[in-house]
């Protein structure tokens, strides 16, 4: 007869296997998605750095990630074995709780990782070399997101001891890749065309949005993996998976209408990008605290990130950080608000694992301070390493194709061939001299002063 701890472990071992493989179908979901948000000219291109992603991503994460993330901790900042999983993870008692070896975990945190690069591919598409974006790919699931995961998730990292509630990852996955997208951005510049002369923004409109709703389909049915999985067991014992999964629905359901009811008010229609990416932005949101916050607030929480996501889109375009896809609104903005809102609304009745309660159940400012903190710190992390690494790439190897490549396409120009084969110019562009130079470029036409689709 089997020894019930022994069906537990294997049970609990399917249970994350199953979610990793939920989490890594994301993936699709994000080339989809991106695809879907760009023009036709550059969507292979698009898919092509997501699969890259998978290749050097999940290389990177093995040589060098997981040990600097799970690793014995140094500083409380990173860690200094397990590189290629040889040593032994001795400092990671919760996978001896759940009967769970490392090789289980390792694959489920490097579908995480892998998400972290995806994240920047969407904000620094149409425009940049396909080579210098697989070395970043490398070093953001190798070391980027693996110092930030450090501090948030190993038992000895710097916000764990101090008691930050992250559950599978607002702060640590979310945040990192926004703002490292942000990052990522400003060293690149914007496309041609983008911003006119007179520093209004011109819409360059996204090719299928059939095909983007498509990847928010897949997207959100991933994150089923994504934040139930985190809990590591199918027992319920570390934050209840039912309820996680429900918070996890109900705050994609209140993000997506939240924007399409404020989009209706503000644009006098209901705008599809902005009504997928609400839904998206309450998903990143609910992400840190689906284990910890009740129902309702899951629901606020999701609504919240619904308008936000509208507000932050536009004000990064004002900004002229020019983000095809949204990435620095959705995971950036709607992320840290993700992981401050546990600081307002994580509940022991909840989840008698939360030490401290949030400042709107009677907790006061501890948690909310903790978390402000932590989330502080990784996404200047982020910002900061990224920055860097462009910087460099920048001044090396360059990281911006041509004028006249971005105009041709970077599926051309990158890889050889078209995403259709029927591809051509859209009669829905139109050709507009940007006033800086000095050529006239496509440009899409769209309603005066709105974005283009995001996520």
């Amino acid at each position: 007869m089997m020894d019930p701890s022994n069906f537990a472990g294997s049970l609990n071992t399917v249970w994350v296997l199953l979610c990793a493989a939920l989490v890594f179908f994301m993936e699709a979901g994000f080339a989809m998605l991106e695809a879907g948000f760009i023009r036709a000219k550059n969507s292979l291109n698009i898919i092509m750095k997501v699969f890259i992603d998978c290749c050097t991503g999940l290389l990177g994460y093995w040589v060098v990630g997981f040990a600097v993330m799970y690793g014995a901790s140094k500083f409380g900042v990173f860690g200094t074995t397990g590189f290629f999983l040889q040593d032994e993870m001795s400092n990671l008692p919760f996978l001896r709780q759940f009967g769970l070896s490392v090789e289980v975990y390792w694959i489920f945190q490097a579908a995480f990782a892998v998400a972290v690069a995806t994240i920047v591919s969407g904000a620094v598409a149409e425009r940049m070399k396909f080579v210098p974006y697989m070395v970043f790919s490398f070093l953001a699931t190798a070391v980027i997101y693996p110092v930030a995961g450090h501090m948030v998730w190993n038992p000895d990292g710097i916000f764990a001891k101090m008691g930050m509630l992250d559950f599978a990852g607002s702060a640590a996955v979310h945040a990192v890749g926004g703002w490292a997208s942000l990052a990522a951005v400003i060293v690149l510049g914007a496309r041609t065309g983008k911003y006119k002369k007179d520093g209004s923004a011109n819409v360059l409109l996204g090719h299928s949005m059939p095909l983007a709703a498509l990847g928010a389909f897949i997207l959100w049915f991933g994150w089923f993996g994504f934040n139930p999985g985190s809990a590591l067991n199918a027992f319920g014992v570390n934050g209840n998976i039912a309820h996680v999964a429900v918070a996890t629905n109900l705050a994609a359901a209140s993000g997506g209408l939240l924007s399409a009811l404020f989009t209706l008010w503000k644009y006098k229609k209901v705008d599809p990008s902005m009504t997928l990416n609400g839904a998206l932005a309450g998903l990143v949101a609910i992400t840190a605290g689906c284990a910890y916050v009740s129902l309702a607030s899951a629901v606020i929480i999701g609504a919240v990130a619904g308008v936000l996501v509208v507000i932050a889109v536009e004000v990064i375009d004002r900004a002229h950080a020019d983000d095809p896809v949204g990435a620095i609104a959705v995971h950036g903005v709607c992320g840290s608000f993700g992981a401050l809102a546990v600081g307002l609304f994580a509940s022991k009745a909840v989840n008698p694992s939360v030490v401290s309660e949030g400042l709107l159940v009677g907790g006061g400012f501890h948690l909310l301070g903790v978390q402000a903190l932590g989330l502080l710190v990784v996404s200047v992390w982020a910002f900061g390493a990224t920055f860097a690494v462009f910087k460099l790439l920048k001044a090396v190897v360059g990281i911006k194709v041509s004028i006249e490549d971005e105009f041709e396409g970077l599926d051309i120009s990158e890889h050889g061939m078209r995403s259709y084969a029927q591809t051509s110019i859209d009669d829905s562009l139109i050709l507009e001299d940007d006033g800086v130079h000095g050529i006239e470029h496509v440009v899409g036409s769209g309603i005066k002063g709105r974005s283009e689709g995001l996520a």
